[in-house]
């Protein structure tokens, strides 16, 4: 009994050990699983008693993600053999069934129009595509592409994974690729069950953080943010003490000369941030260094909560940077953090693992810089982050720098063992202009970690 309370009920928790499927329905078939009045969606938790998430459309995205789970303590039956399965299978299956059956009748709808031969065609075939976490799919490919070309050869169905060019539906934390599979009704269905029970035998280390608010994603300004840094407090149902939430900070070093397009008239622009973000902002200047400000960003926080430093921080990104490149014409612009001595190491990794991957995924130049070669403006125990590159892949590398920062500030290292290769997209435009004048670190030995301390003298000057 307590089991079935659970599925029914706990609809904002995947267990470690629960079915995951995220089935992605074309925008303009969503209607065929939710009903009047959300009517048909309700049916089918109540039938399979399973949970499922529709979750909201996004601009410019064909497909909505379902998201159907359920424990595994109580089975269905499933199929004319009645076969016993988890009830989230049983679920995807009911989904899946009513918008292939809702493809069939709008294809038949258009039979009227004569054109037979093109009709059978298109009844012949259709397409699934499910997200999946990357560390969940190798059991879908197996060991050399073994278990995926054996699914290929018993089932006659087109099956591939795309790790590239991913719907902006999909979530980059899980780092998510696409499974797609095409063929006939029946092979398709086949394929489909063949794969979700892979799925359900081998669940992903990232499910528990699966549950994310799209409808938060659009932000002000026509920005498309990253799931990944807009999971909602709404998600969760259980009760959290504001005690127990923690500061995150960011620091920037800004130009002088770039202050002004940072506050923006009469303070417009950087409340306009502040409002939109939920961050506190503080714009700090230094009685020792005429050619820099600091820039501090900071939110106390719940980790599973979107972060307000995080989004202000990456919104901020262009107005803090310095523009750098031989003509006005080279777009590159160059971003510095301040980065406590000790929460360093999490940006390092072992032998430098950790920077060398980073710089791989977003193909920007990021280097650590200590001692001489850090502004005056720094404290002691501080340490310099310097992003170079273009707009766009100097974004990509703030957002995996501040992303692993946060995770380490939650003692959350883990959580972050695959990063994103998907981002969000800022449509910025670079407002300064100055020289590139810092040498670099590659490499170091492991620290530990702590928080970033927020408190400094050099800091009181507040605009």
């Amino acid at each position: 009994m307590a089991s079935t309370l659970r599925n029914i009920h706990d609809h904002n928790v995947i267990g470690s050990e629960d079915t995951v499927y995220r089935y992605l329905c074309p925008v303009r078939k969503t209607g065929s699983i939710i009903g009047k009045g959300g009517e048909i969606a309700k049916q089918i938790r109540s039938d399979t008693k399973s949970n499922m998430r529709i979750n909201e459309a996004l601009p410019g995205c064909e497909e909505r993600v379902v998201t159907i789970y359920s424990t595994s303590d109580e089975l269905n039956h499933f199929g004319d053999d009645g076969e016993l399965v988890c009830p989230a299978l049983d679920a995807l299956f009911k989904v899946h069934d009513m918008i292939v059956t809702d493809i069939d009748a709008n294809v038949d709808a258009d039979d009227d129009d004569g054109e037979d031969d093109d009709v059978s065609e298109r009844k012949q075939t259709v397409t699934v595509r499910m997200l999946v976490p990357s560390d969940q799919i190798g059991c879908v490919i197996g060991k050399g592409g073994q278990v995926i070309q054996n699914l290929r050869v018993e089932t006659n169905a087109q099956i591939r994974v795309i790790k590239d060019h991913l719907p902006a539906c999909a979530l980059t934390l899980s780092h998510d690729e696409l499974l797609q599979i095409i063929g006939e009704p029946l092979v398709v269905r086949e394929a489909l069950y063949q794969v979700a029970s892979l799925l359900h035998a081998n669940p992903s280390r990232f499910q528990h953080s699966l549950l994310t608010a799209p409808s938060s994603m659009h932000q002000p300004g026509g920005m498309l943010m990253s799931a990944a840094l807009t999971s909602s407090h709404r998600n969760y149902a259980v009760h959290r003490d504001i005690a127990d939430a923690r500061e995150f900070c960011v620091c920037f070093i800004c130009p002088a000369e770039n202050v002004g397009g940072v506050i923006g008239k009469g303070g417009g622009f950087i409340n306009q941030i502040r409002q939109e973000t939920g961050a506190t902002i503080r714009v700090n200047t230094s009685e020792t260094d005429d050619e820099d400000c600091i820039i501090f960003i900071s939110s106390k926080e719940f980790y599973e909560d979107q972060s307000p430093a995080v989004n202000a921080a990456i919104r901020l990104q262009v107005r803090c940077s310095e523009k750098v490149g031989k003509d006005a014409n080279d777009s590159a612009i160059s971003t510095r953090l301040l980065v406590s001595s000790s929460q360093i190491g999490c940006l390092i990794g072992k032998g430098g693992a950790v920077i060398s991957e980073m710089r791989s995924v977003t193909r920007a130049n990021i280097r650590i810089l200590q001692k001489d070669d850090v502004p005056k403006i720094a404290r002691e125990d501080e340490e310099m982050v310097q992003i170079t590159g273009s707009p766009d892949a100097a974004m990509k590398a703030l957002t995996q720098v501040v992303l692993r920062l946060r995770a380490n500030a939650f003692d959350m290292d883990h959580g972050l063992v695959l990063m994103p290769t998907s981002f969000p997209y800022f449509s910025q435009v670079t407002e300064s202009s100055s020289k590139a004048k810092y040498a670099k670190r590659d490499g170091g030995k492991d620290h530990d970690h702590s928080k970033l301390n927020s408190n400094s003298k050099r800091r009181n000057n507040a605009s």
